[in-house]
C-alpha cells in the first residue's frame, strides 16, 4: 500500500510533492507573507527550494506512512499549497496555501480530506497551534471541529522570537476529553483563555 495515496475533493488534489514541483514550492515557501507565521525563513533560492523540498517531503515519503501533501486544482497544474500531519507525539497539523488562493476554503478542504484519511489509518488525534496574531489560521481549525485546549509561549527558532500559541486538538477515536499536554508541559508560560 502506498504510503502517501493521493486525496481528492470537489476542487482539489492532494498528492505527493515532486522534483518538478520546485518553483510551486518556492512560490509558496518564499513569500514573506505567507512566511510570516512559519518559523522558518523564506526561502529565497531554487537551491534552497531544493533542499527542502529534499528533507521536508521527499525523505518522508521514504517512511512507512507519510501524511505530507502538495495542494493542487483538482483539474490540475502546479501546487497551490501545503497540508501535512507529522508523526510525532503532538501528531500536528499543518497548512499554507500561495496568498492569491487565500480566504476560499481550500484549507479547510485540504485539511478535512487529510483527515478523513488519519482516521482511516487509525491515527487517534491532530493537534494544530496558530500564532495568536494570526486568528484566521485559529477560524480554520475551528471549522474543522477542533477544540481549543490552552495557549502557551514559546521562542520560536530560527527567528528568534516569543510567540504565544493557541492549541487546538481534534479527537479522531471518540476519546473526546484527551489533553495533548505535551506544549503544557514543556514550556512554563501556559494558560487557558476564557471564551475560546
Amino acid at each position: 500500500m502506498e504510503n502517501t495515496p493521493s486525496l481528492w475533493t470537489q476542487r482539489l488534489l492532494l498528492r505527493r510533492f515532486t522534483p518538478e514541483d520546485l518553483p510551486a514550492l518556492l512560490a509558496i515557501y518564499g513569500d514573506p507573507q505567507v512566511n510570516t507565521f512559519l518559523p522558518m525563513f523564506p526561502l529565497k533560492t531554487p537551491q534552497e527550494a531544493e533542499r527542502f523540498l529534499q528533507e521536508r517531503y521527499l525523505n518522508a515519503y521514504r517512511l512507512p506512512i507519510a501524511h505530507r501533501y502538495a495542494i493542487c486544482p483538482r483539474e490540475g497544474g502546479l501546487p497551490i499549497g501545503y497540508v501535512h500531519a507529522d508523526g510525532g507525539p503532538a501528531h500536528d497539523l499543518g497548512y499554507g496555501l500561495r496568498r492569491d488562493c487565500w480566504g476560499q476554503g481550500f484549507a479547510t478542504e485540504a485539511c478535512s480530506a487529510l483527515l478523513q484519511r488519519l482516521r482511516e489509518d487509525g491515527q487517534p488525534f491532530v493537534t494544530a497551534t496558530h500564532d495568536v496574531q494570526n486568528p484566521k489560521s485559529g477560524a480554520v481549525m475551528r471549522r474543522l471541529g477542533m477544540r481549543y485546549r490552552y495557549t502557551y509561549q514559546e521562542r520560536w527558532q530560527p527567528k528568534d522570537r516569543l510567540v504565544y500559541f493557541r492549541m487546538y486538538q481534534l479527537n479522531l477515536d471518540g476519546q473526546e476529553e484527551r489533553c495533548y499536554r505535551g506544549y503544557w508541559d514543556r514550556y512554563p508560560v501556559h494558560f487557558v483563555e476564557e471564551g475560546l
